[in-house]
């Protein structure tokens, strides 16, 4: 499944080190996709154009505070994996409560970083995340095979295993989704792999993935949504290397 992957990725990385205007260009693309998706996925009304003006510090009117929050949070938990990676920081239960929070930072604040106290329903989908008393039993669970089963996983498999296990957990009120999809490409550059964007286009495929996932066990359809956005991150880089001479 992996094969033409890694032999994108082999390409990419003889090409290393990447010019530094290019890769800040790339960084930048890359983070506003990422944020507007991310959130337009969860009903964030923002547009793209509109995203990149709130990223610039700028408000937009007729938008509500918690939209723009969603961007400025959403652009300093991209900064918070690009130092876990920076600083090669194996992954911890600690670090993802740390995402969270900074994902729900102003928006619900006695919430954020902390675990789900009440039973939530996954709005279409099948599956039931578990009750509130279980979370903790559930994520020592979900740590445990991190650190016991995934070492000689695929970067791509594991990324996105954790993505839908974490999520399948929905250990948090609200953000579960958007720190989900910080999870998987924080995984992804730790291997040095760029990072993805799931677009909100592909959102019906998205959700029924990992409903697959979470209902069946069966995680097939999900990794190979995944592995063909991990190509068109990999694509992208490349293209933009071959175009600056």
């Amino acid at each position: 499944m992996f094969k033409q992957i890694d032999q994108k990725k082999a390409t990419l990385d003889a090409k290393r080190p990447l010019p530094k205007y290019t890769l800040r260009s790339l960084r930048e693309k890359l983070l506003l996709e990422w944020t507007f998706h991310s959130n337009a996925i969860e009903g964030n009304t923002l547009t793209l154009q509109e995203t990149k003006v709130v990223l610039e510090g700028i408000m937009v009117g007729g938008k509500t505070m918690r939209e723009h929050l969603e961007v400025i949070n959403h652009r300093d938990a991209i900064s918070y994996v690009e130092e876990i990676v920076g600083r090669k920081e194996s992954l911890s239960e600690w670090q993802i409560k740390n995402l969270h929070r900074l994902i729900l930072k102003g928006i619900n604040d006695e919430y954020a970083g902390v675990y789900r106290d009440q039973q939530v329903f996954i709005s279409g989908a099948k599956h039931t995340p578990p009750a509130p008393y279980l979370i903790k039993e559930e994520m020592e669970r979900l740590m445990n095979w991190y650190e016991e089963e995934t070492e000689q996983m695929h970067p791509v498999a594991r990324g996105a295993m954790l993505h839908a296990i974490l999520l399948g957990i929905h250990p948090f009120i609200d953000g579960n989704c958007r720190t989900s999809r910080l999870l998987l490409n924080l995984e992804l550059m730790k291997d040095g792999f760029p990072p993805i964007v799931i677009k909100v286009e592909n959102r019906l495929n998205y959700y029924t993935a990992l409903d697959k996932a979470h209902t069946k066990q069966d995680y097939d359809d999900f990794i190979q949504l995944v592995s063909k956005e991990v190509e068109d991150s990999i694509d992208l880089y490349i293209s933009a290397l071959n175009n600056s001479g």
